[in-house]
């Protein structure tokens, strides 16, 4: 059996400079060991595989290194070969996933006290600390503020947010970044030269996206790629070994959609879900794609696609062939079906229906249907511009045509005589008998009205006449709308005939006076039909025709109004009201403030109410409780 280790131990950085993409981390520790200010606490957080416990058993042997090299360790002395080693007695390393408990907090403790052999600190890395119990945390509290001269702690987890604030305030704490793609491949590339494996571009950009940023899981890849292809790392391969799709899939969908060619993109995405992928990978990796295009288009933004070498110039290549809206119009649909796959009971149809909307927006330029251009906007007429195009009356000797002003004046009453002196005006009047469209059929009454021949000489004085606001009739046209601005004249009617007058409102002139003698009756009504409405019309007012109500509160406002017409019928009823009556209800928060809330104010509320509950109280000999 041959000694294979792993690339990711194999690998493992020894020094600060072979960290990979914690630059700023580095940094700091290395400038605090050059200084000699060193805390007696550290808390390293971030993802998975980013170098955390890496750091932290650099950091370890470097402080405890006898001849350092600035802040690197040199390597030769006894305390760096004894942890190269694995018998190192300075640097201690506790899992805290299986040694959780108290008791394994005071044994770390009683540890703590022995001062090193060799070397000038006793380290103690607690990897995943936040598995640690809460008495744990807390019998670690004291030890970790005031720890001896030559101890350090350095606590290592994943989950900074189960950390209790009380050991995050002891510790000075370092945030690792997940690693770039660009800085991944570029130390991928490193291994495969030191192995002997050659790789190309893609198969190194596809093993750094799918480890997303996590190193020590982009070696693990790696390994498993070799495993499979051997020496010669093939970009199908080594996705056909870590089961994503490859980015030929996602160029050809979109070049298909692009073209509106749905019919091909259908049935690449059969292929996909026979090669074992399900709706939601093949949908989240296109609307990925169709970012990283948008991403592409422009130089400020293509830095956030994190693709390097051959695979960015074909995401260049293909944004310049994407419009913008395109992009946006993909992504807003992917988007939204994202979001309902998990609870369709029809996946693949929704992936399909995603694919035919995306390729409708490819071949949407070439639609002449949804061309803005092919239906402009009507022009809107002024009432001038309407009158002037109306066609001429059959006598020459009769006056202009009618102006908006005489539209605005109703008709004055004709005789009957002189009306039938001009049989030939009702057939110009009909609007189905112009033969010109743009005539105006609503303003030939008035019109005809105006040719009758001089047989009143005294015009009638102009009347101020309130608009009156009436339902729209089906016979009026849009463009007497857009020619009158949306009013038609008060004078005519859309059928030619004289309007009739608003309908006045009935009054009873003694309907105050009934209201007020009804009142009791009205409250005995409201206490059999509607009880809660009875404290507000016990303080009701009455003014004219109309009861003024006040309640507490907007819910019993809006419960009055709609049982208003209902109850105002029975109550003028009841009062012998022949007129209208109105009912007016006012939202006042002062009277829900004046509710007796202690317990001497409700005994005096009930007993202004009822005189008699003071005497009840006496004979019975009751107390207030």
């Amino acid at each position: 059996m041959s000694d294979f280790i792993v690339s990711a131990r194999k690998y493992r950085p020894a020094t600060f400079q072979s960290v990979v993409g914690q630059k700023h981390i580095t940094s700091t520790l290395q400038n605090a060991i050059e200084r000699g200010q060193l805390a007696h606490a550290y808390l390293f957080c971030g993802p998975r595989g980013v170098g955390k416990t890496t750091c932290a058993r650099i950091f370890a042997k470097a402080i405890n290194c006898l001849s350092p090299n600035g802040a690197e360790a040199c390597n030769e002395c006894e305390s760096c070969r004894s942890f190269n080693e694995g018998r190192s007695l300075n640097i201690h390393e506790l899992d805290a996933a299986s040694n959780n408990s108290v008791e394994d907090i005071r044994t770390l403790i009683e540890q703590v006290r022995i001062i090193p052999q060799v070397g000038r600190y006793s380290v103690f890395i607690i990897d995943e600390v936040h598995m640690l119990s809460a008495a744990a945390f807390n019998a670690f509290l004291k030890t970790l503020e005031e720890p001896p001269a030559h101890a350090i702690f350095i606590l290592a987890t994943t989950e900074k947010h189960k950390i209790i604030p009380t050991i995050l305030s002891r510790c000075q704490i370092y945030d690792f970044n997940r690693i770039r793609v660009e800085d991944s491949v570029e130390y991928l590339r490193y291994i495969a030269a030191q192995e002997g494996v050659t790789a190309d571009e893609e198969s190194l950009n596809l093993i750094a996206q799918k480890a997303d940023g996590g190193m020590r899981d982009a070696l693990s890849m790696f390994d498993k790629a070799v495993s499979f292809c051997g020496t010669a790392l093939d970009y199908r391969n080594v996705a056909q070994t870590l089961n994503v799709l490859d980015y030929d899939t996602y160029f050809g969908v979109t070049e298909m959609l692009l073209a509106g060619n749905y019919v091909d993109a259908l049935v690449t995405f059969d292929t996909v879900l026979s090669k074992g992928f399900s709706g939601q990978t093949f949908m989240a990796g296109l609307n990925r794609h169709m970012r990283d295009l948008l991403m592409a288009r422009q130089p400020d933004t293509l830095r956030l696609i994190e693709m390097t070498g051959t695979l960015l110039e074909r995401y260049r290549t293909q944004a310049g062939a994407c419009s913008v809206e395109f992009l946006f119009g993909a992504i807003s649909i992917l988007t939204e079906l994202d979001g309902k796959i998990r609870q369709s009971s029809n996946q693949r149809l929704l992936v399909e229906l995603g694919l035919m909307k995306t390729a409708g927006l490819g071949q949407k330029k070439n639609d002449t249907l949804t061309s803005s251009g092919e239906y402009p906007l009507p022009e809107l007429t002024t009432p001038a511009r309407v009158a002037a195009s109306a066609p001429t009356p059959a006598n020459p000797a009769a006056p202009a045509p009618a102006t908006p002003a005489a539209a605005a004046v109703p008709a004055q009453p004709q005789p009957a005589p002189a009306v039938r002196q001009q049989p030939e005006m009702p057939s110009e009047s009909r609007p189905a008998a112009q033969p010109r469209p743009e005539t105006v059929p609503a303003a030939q009454p008035a019109q005809a009205v105006s040719q009758q021949p001089a047989a009143q000489p005294e015009p009638a004085a102009p009347q101020v006449v309130k608009p009156v606001r009436r339902p729209m009739i089906s016979g009026t046209s849009l463009s007497e709308l857009l020619a009158s601005g949306g009013n038609i004249s008060d004078a005519e009617s859309p059928d030619g005939e004289a309007e009739a007058e608003p309908e006045t409102v009935e009054i009873d002139p003694a309907c105050e006076q009934k209201l007020e003698q009804a009142r009791e009756g009205i409250l005995n009504l409201l206490r059999t039909k509607r009880p809660r409405f009875v404290p507000a019309f016990e303080l009701m007012s009455v003014r004219g025709n109309t009861i003024s109500v006040s309640v507490p509160t907007t819910e019993l406002r809006e419960e009055m109004l709609r049982s208003k017409t209902g109850m105002l019928m029975r109550i003028a009823e009841l009062a012998g009201i022949s007129g209208a009556i109105e009912l007016e209800v006012i939202v006042n928060e002062e009277i829900r403030a004046a509710r007796p809330i202690k317990l001497e104010d409700r005994v005096k509320y009930m007993t202004e109410k009822n005189p008699l509950i003071v005497e009840l109280r006496r004979a019975l000999d009751l107390e207030v409780e």
